[in-house]
């Protein structure tokens, strides 16, 4: 089976990151032909737990070993500002952005309850909130400077040691982005791909549209990299980074909603297979987020009509991923139990 690799490295361009992407590992040939060995002989006729089955098979091949575990579990919410929050895109004042972080680490948020209930290691890491990012309906939101501090802090994040990693975001606004980011990269009127966010509606939702569309004409013709140092914000860069991270050290992923996938898309988009080792924890009711999931090829582990972020969406499908981990691991086969196989 293969090694964890201890990451010691950074990137100072977009050009550093698609240097990474064209030496991704792939999953473990031998954690998943043992895992393949073992699950048909549990009790139960072939292929009866669904996803279970499969999620166990996925959290072996990439963390590179069988049986698979779930001793350390860690979210890493991220924070950023946007300079198009100024533009009347969300229904709250990017003040909110410093103050729910306050209450993400003074433990009062859905975020905290879920990683409580699941045993996860929550992290919260903001990212220059007092400094937004640029509008991007009149340039690029980073520079490469600015794009790769917050890509850098997003890869640094990730410990070594992580079995299972869950990636959210917090920022006001970043809808907005999210919704320019798949609409450069795929194409389509702004209209498929804007939702209302925070519950902004009316007056305020056309002119988020309008917004999106703007950032989409301006920058629809840049490569997928540069497409998210364009039209993202910090905390979207860093969520991408922690990705390309965990890619690296052979830590399997869960991604939160909308804005979590639309951040780490381009990475897809640049290279085919870069978001194997990732699973959609559920399906955001924001109406873009099914059409990146058509787009990437990925079904969503749950569908509860959430759309909060902060990572609560994959925070609540590490309780499936541990189910799927107990039935492959806790099971008898059929010699142990003495049960006729097929009967």
């Amino acid at each position: 089976m293969l090694g964890r690799v201890f990451l010691n490295t950074s990137i100072s361009s977009v050009a550093d990151v698609a240097t990474l992407l064209n030496s991704l590992p792939g999953p473990d040939a031998d954690a998943r032909a043992a895992w393949s060995a073992r699950e048909p002989q549990l009790t139960k006729p072939a292929g009866s737990l669904g996803r279970l089955e499969e999620i166990s098979g996925w959290l072996s091949a990439w963390q590179g070993r069988h049986p698979p575990r779930l001793d350390r579990v860690r979210a890493r919410v991220f924070a950023g500002n946007h300079g198009i929050a100024a533009l009347g895109v969300s229904a709250f004042p990017p003040e909110v952005t410093v103050q729910m972080v306050a209450n993400f680490r003074h433990g009062g948020a859905a975020i905290n309850q879920l990683c409580k209930t699941f045993g996860i290691e929550l992290d919260v890491i903001a990212l220059e909130l007092d400094r937004p990012t640029a509008d991007f309906t009149q340039g690029p939101a980073m520079d490469e400077a600015e794009f790769a501090r917050a890509f850098n802090t997003g890869m640094d994040s990730v410990p070594d040691d992580t079995d299972l990693l869950c990636i959210g975001e917090m920022g006001i606004g970043n809808t907005t982005p999210a919704a320019a980011i798949p609409g450069a990269l795929y194409g389509g009127e702004a209209r498929f791909w804007t939702g209302r966010g925070t519950g902004i509606e009316g007056a305020g939702l056309t002119r988020k549209t309008e917004v999106v569309a703007a950032g989409i004409e301006r920058h629809r013709h840049e490569a997928p990299l540069a497409i998210l140092r364009c039209l993202g914000g910090r905390e979207l860069a860093a969520m991408a980074g922690a990705v390309l991270a965990a890619r690296l050290k052979r830590v399997p992923v869960l991604l939160d909603g909308y804005v979590c996938t639309a951040a780490v898309a381009p990475l897809e988009a640049h290279t085919p297979g870069a978001l194997d080792h990732c699973l959609v924890a559920h399906a955001s009711a924001e109406p873009g987020h099914r059409r990146v999931l058509e787009k990437l090829g990925k079904a969503p582990l749950l569908d509860l009509g959430m759309r909060l972020g902060e990572a609560s969406g994959a925070a609540l499908a590490v309780g499936t991923v541990r189910a799927a981990l107990a039935c492959h691991v806790g099971m008898a086969t059929f010699a142990e139990a003495g049960v006729a196989a097929g009967g």
